[in-house]
């Protein structure tokens, strides 16, 4: 069964709360929403089964053409926190230097986004 979708202003709503000048004070639920409809977004433009993005404890979403990926552990994982993950999404932070610094692990040969971020939110 599908899930539902994130209304897009209820969702960049979230966004902009979430990395705002008070984000440090954000509350659970919006920074949820935040992470599943950036991830929402993401999993649109990039459709694919080749790479898992994962943003524990929120969600995870397949993404990137490619060889899909059915049974166990996909071969090619990105996972991050939330903070890290909506700041590659907003454009806070790059790819490159996210990578760099281990905010993000990456795994897998197919297991990177650039290109893919940031995102139009």
């Amino acid at each position: 069964m599908a899930r539902a979708r994130i209304d897009d202003g209820v969702g960049r709503e979230a966004v902009r709360s979430a990395t705002g000048a008070d984000a440090a004070a954000v509350d659970r639920t919006t920074l949820a929403t935040a992470v599943r409809y950036s991830l929402q977004i993401l999993a649109e433009r990039a459709e694919g089964n080749t790479v898992e993005v994962r943003v524990p404890p929120f969600a995870a979403v397949q993404c990137i053409e490619g060889p899909r990926h059915t049974r166990g552990t996909p071969p090619n994982v990105i996972e991050t926190d939330a903070a890290t993950w909506l700041a590659l999404a907003t454009g806070a932070v790059t790819w490159a230097d996210a990578i760099a610094t281990g905010r993000v692990h990456a795994s897998g040969q197919r297991a990177d986004l650039t290109g893919h971020v940031p995102l139009p939110l």
